[in-house]
């Protein structure tokens, strides 16, 4: 279905406060507008980011974030559709901000309102540039999320895999902490391992040998919390190798496991794509050890462009058009009464297997 539609999109369910006008016209689809304002200076002193805090951060600035989206878009109310909001999951104050803002815009302007899974959100965003059929391999590498999706479909998804403890950007945040190299700790991290010796240290292979796609950070972390206080004086260089190491052993943890849901993926027809999204997406090494792992197996890698794989309104605005284009928003009555969700599975797993990896705060 090629519906025309201009979508107000409105994201916070973490740390980030934003919104986006997206519009599709007559096949053909352009960000109007796509603002994103981060709170690291009002999270630094705690070493990660906490809840309450970012909560009034979003209700501080949040009409000031849409009048600008709409302003840069060029746009009215009036020419808007539609305004699509995340409903989960996340940081549950932040979430209760971003769709109580939309619930009102929508009543005020006689708006449909669509309520969006945040996971859905970054699973979808890479067509929002890329021209990427279902179905496709999905591996969502964020702050709060580590999971290996098979998506079939808007609304169509089946989980081969998730962290049974802590996500990537989560492993990256407390790795940063630990040596002492500020936030957000996966650019803090990149960055000091751009001059580091990769293999110097030895990190644990978490579920090495073992079958299935679930992923464990937990155990590499600590070792790097060992390693890190085992040396009594450690110089820059140091920190570099200690940084470098844990990149690369993270990073060769989630090939590995990538690789396992790939021969999965391989058992029922289809693409052969892997799509990688969410912050930890724009990581370098990570995405070195990926492009390793899909050459070797014939598999076409495709990330959405680095704006697009952090949170951001685009991607709801985005999302949003996808279900109203399949059919799938709710009715206007039940978009109103939507609550919001703190956890909200995009699916389950296999077998009724429950394992962690909802955003959890604070990641101090």
């Amino acid at each position: 279905m090629t519906q025309d539609l201009t979508i107000l999109g409105i994201e916070s369910s973490c740390d980030d406060t934003a919104a986006a006008v997206v519009r599709t016209r007559d096949g053909d689809t352009r960000v109007l507008s796509n603002i994103t304002l981060a709170q690291f200076d009002r999270h630094a002193a705690y070493g990660g980011v906490v809840p309450e805090i970012a909560a009034r951060a979003h209700v501080e600035r949040m009409d000031g974030v849409i009048a600008q989206a709409m302003a840069e878009a060029g746009a009215r109310f009036e020419d808007i559709d539609a305004i699509a909001a995340t409903a989960g999951p996340g940081l549950i104050g932040g979430v209760i901000v971003g769709l109580t803002a939309a619930k009102a815009l929508a009543l005020a302007h006689d708006k449909r309102l669509v309520p969006v899974n945040h996971l859905e959100a970054h699973a979808l965003s890479v067509r929002l540039t890329e021209a990427v059929e279902f179905p496709y391999l999905l591996l969502l590498i964020s702050g709060g999320h580590t999971q290996l999706i098979e998506v079939a479909g808007v609304g169509r998804y089946r989980r081969l895999g998730t962290t049974i403890d802590d996500a990537a950007g989560e492993a990256f945040d407390k790795g940063a902490k630990l040596l002492g190299l500020g936030q957000p700790g996966g650019p803090m991290i990149e960055r000091a391992a751009a001059g580091g010796q990769p293999y110097r240290y030895v990190f644990p292979k978490p579920l090495a040998g073992r079958t299935g796609c679930d992923f464990s950070l937990s155990g590499m972390k600590t070792a790097l919390r060992m390693t890190a206080e085992a040396l009594p004086n450690p110089t820059g260089q140091d920190i570099a190798d200690l940084a470098a190491s844990f990149q690369a052993a993270l990073a060769a943890h989630l090939a590995s496991r990538t690789a396992n849901a790939i021969d999965l993926f391989e058992a029922t027809p289809g693409p052969s794509v892997l799509v990688v999204a969410g912050g930890v997406a724009a990581n370098c090494a990570i995405k070195e050890k990926l492009k390793t792992l899909t050459a070797a197996r014939g598999w076409r890698l495709v990330y959405p462009p680095p704006k697009y794989c952090t949170d951001n309104g685009a991607m709801i605005a985005w999302a949003g058009i996808e279900r109203l284009r399949a059919g799938l928003a709710p009715a206007p009555e039940e978009a109103l009464a939507f609550a919001p969700r703190a956890r909200w599975p995009l699916a389950e797993p296999p077998e009724g297997r429950a394992h962690g990896g909802g955003k959890k705060g604070p990641k101090a």
